[in-house]
């Protein structure tokens, strides 16, 4: 499998990559190592986690069961050395860990050290902010994002942002992380790290992992610039649309024990449009025989930004499908047509 550079860094990493959010809620632990298993097989050498992981739903009593099981996979099998593998500390909101305080100084070294216990390593390559503290337009926020309400200065901004990279080199030079990238992150927000980074001499932004998709290109305009002109590679996430892509919700449809069946709403992502903006593009992998799962994260792999595509799998039969399309390449006349639908179909939720 291709493997891309992580922003300015020797880490090398392959242009998909294992999501684990559903590991230890959607995905029991048998299940979840032989996938983990399963895509080292298939040339996958990066692994994504968070500390607030599983979801669906996000519970306290949860918190870091994911990283848990990755964890007893590499102690089971002394694999760790064989992959990348990606890891993020939450912040303000999230109360279900550290009552919701905002990510500091103060946070990241006990939270580190939570990561690394859980997933039984002595480092992380990629270390990630799961959201900014001054708050983040994705998330379906975009349409009420109001940054003049945040109740911060820019002296605070800066300062806060200042005090987070000398934590982070603090980690660094302990070997506990390797590099560090940003989640959920705005153009303004990313090149403000960047700027700090470089006149301080702190981690410099390697990545910036954020939500993309046939259905969801915020993307594609100022950080998709900043992220060719800086090396700052996109790993998008949610790149079947919560599985949007794949067809499985139209006509009312919703499997059992899909995520649907446990949040109706799939996040703010179901709206009156985003049904028929799938059926267009179910239309165009029909008329090209193509598998929509296929075509869909296919097409994420012609963006000049991307890094790695992110994909989570419930199941050890999803992920195969998965696999199973992992070497598509689409025509131009295929890309034509996902353009077309595009500019019929913007910004669906």
């Amino acid at each position: 499998m291709k493997r891309n550079s992580l922003g300015r860094t020797d880490i090398m990493v392959s242009e998909y990559c294992l999501g684990t959010m559903t590991f230890g809620t959607q995905t029991d632990e048998d299940d979840a190592h032989r996938q983990i298993d399963m895509a080292l097989a298939a040339d996958i050498n990066f692994l994504d986690t968070a500390e607030m992981y599983p979801v669906n739903p996000v519970r306290a009593e949860t918190i870091g069961d994911s990283e848990a099981i990755i964890g007893r996979w590499n102690k089971k099998t002394g694999r760790r050395a064989e992959y990348v593998l990606a890891t993020k500390h939450s912040g303000e909101g999230l109360k279900a860990v550290r009552d919701g305080a905002p990510i500091s100084k103060d946070s990241i070294a006990a939270t580190i050290e939570g990561s690394l216990r859980r997933l039984q390593t002595d480092y992380i390559d990629l270390y990630q902010f799961h959201w900014p503290n001054r708050g983040s337009y994705m998330f379906r926020k975009n349409w009420t994002f109001d940054p003049w309400n945040s109740g911060q200065s820019l002296r605070d901004v800066e300062g806060d942002l200042e005090t987070c990279l000398e934590a982070l080199q603090e980690q660094v030079d302990k070997g506990n992380i390797r590099a560090f990238g940003l989640s959920n992150e705005s153009a303004w927000g990313t090149a403000k790290w960047l700027q700090l980074a470089e006149k301080r001499g702190l981690p410099r932004v390697a990545s910036i992992q954020n939500e993309y998709s046939l259905l969801c290109r915020l993307y594609d305009t100022d950080l998709a610039e900043l992220s060719i002109y800086e090396d700052v590679g996109l790993l998008s996430y949610s790149p079947l649309a919560t599985g949007l892509l794949t067809g499985k919700y139209q006509n009312g449809a919703v499997p059992e024990k899909s995520r649907m069946s446990i949040g109706a709403n799939l996040g703010g992502r179901v709206t009156d449009r985003v049904f028929d903006a799938v059926d267009a593009y179910l239309e165009i992998a029909k008329r090209h025989d193509l598998d929509p799962v296929h075509m869909a994260l296919a097409w994420c792999k012609t963006r000049p930004f991307m890094a790695s595509i992110i994909f989570g799998a419930t199941t050890e039969t999803q992920l195969q499908h998965i696999l199973d399309g992992r070497d598509l390449t689409l025509s131009d006349a295929v890309c034509a047509e996902i353009d077309q639908a595009h500019r019929a179909h913007p910004m669906p939720y």
